[in-house]
């Protein structure tokens, strides 16, 4: 029971009020550093528009048309479905029953309304910030492990898709990592994270197999992620670490932690299965402990409890 390393009883998965804290800070850091390039391009805006003199004009301000369209509360992806006649008519409205009757303060009203739709932007990056810093911090935690164990290892680039040297000094390593690669006690192991195995048909958050990096081939065919036989263990990492959605984010990876294992129990195979949360609340400690001391579930850990995360990285390295 490697679990036992790290946990004594169910209250040691609890996320304590302080880890809470901190772990707000960090997002609220986060979200300052992610808001910066909106407000750099609000002040260059202002700048840019004050070349007009009445709100009319700033449709002969062409360089500018971009952010009329954005101003005018229109999302890139909205702009993807909308012809040229659509936008046009857009900034229009825009000119005419807003800009045009805050009078001398039109150009004001123009960046309001350019942040408020660049901030329902920021808003989509930042419901995707939780799960990434987590996968960060986790990705961070094996690559020390691999440094204090002196195992030499690659790493899956996400944007150029190839296997690159890993080198644990490298700071932007975990934020451009899709898979890692290690060698222990002459066992050839690759980690992969969120990929969908076909035989479960869902994603699954991190899957850890017995194979070379090069078995793994995304889309095709022969690649490892279709052989069941290859997989060793499969986790769900849920890093949000707001207590008010901590129970809904266990239900989820509970759900799809039941989902692979009766996907292995058809092919009389049965993978280790972990969880690793940031927000755990007492109700869902109890459970997760009870499936640890059923070997239901093989590990847990808090990702904010640093003693835990060390564990279960080093487990994760070493199985």
């Amino acid at each position: 029971m490697p679990f036992k390393a790290h946990i004594k009883k169910w209250e040691d998965l609890v996320t304590t009020q302080e880890a809470t804290r901190k772990g707000f800070v960090a997002i609220a850091f986060e979200k300052n550093i992610k808001a910066t390039p909106f407000i750099e391009e609000a002040r260059s805006l202002k700048v840019l528009a004050e070349k007009s003199k009445t709100a009319k004009d700033l449709l002969k301000l062409t360089d500018i048309y971009p952010s009329l369209l954005t101003a005018s509360g229109l999302s890139e992806k909205a702009l993807g479905h909308l012809n040229d006649e659509d936008k046009k008519d857009s900034i229009t409205q825009l000119i005419e029953k807003f800009l045009e009757p805050a009078g001398e303060d039109f150009i004001e009203e123009l960046v309001y309304r350019f942040l408020l739709t660049k901030g329902d932007a920021l808003g989509g990056i930042m419901r995707n910030l939780a799960g990434s810093l987590g996968e960060k911090k986790l990705i961070r935690g094996i690559i020390t492990s691999f440094s204090l164990k002196g195992i030499k290892f690659k790493y899956l680039h996400k944007e150029s898709k190839t296997w690159v040297d890993g080198n644990s000094l490298d700071l932007t390593i975990d934020e451009n990592t899709k898979g890692l690669y290690w060698e222990t006690n002459d066992n050839k192991r690759t980690l992969l994270l969120n990929i969908t195995p076909p035989f479960v048909s869902k994603n699954v958050d991190l899957c850890l197999f017995d194979c070379e990096y090069n078995e793994y081939k995304n889309d095709n065919g022969n690649s490892v992620h279709t052989i069941p036989e290859k997989y060793i263990a499969l986790g769900e990492l849920k890093g949000g670490i707001d207590p008010a959605g901590a129970d809904e984010h266990w239900k989820t990876a509970n759900t799809a932690l039941d989902r692979i294992r009766s996907a292995f129990r058809e092919k009389k195979l049965t993978p280790l299965t972990f969880f690793i949360g940031a927000a755990i609340e007492k109700s869902m400690s109890q459970e997760i402990y009870n499936q640890l001391t059923s070997k239901t579930l093989t590990n847990a850990a808090n990702l904010t409890n640093e003693k835990q995360l060390v564990s279960i990285c080093d487990w994760i390295c070493s199985i």
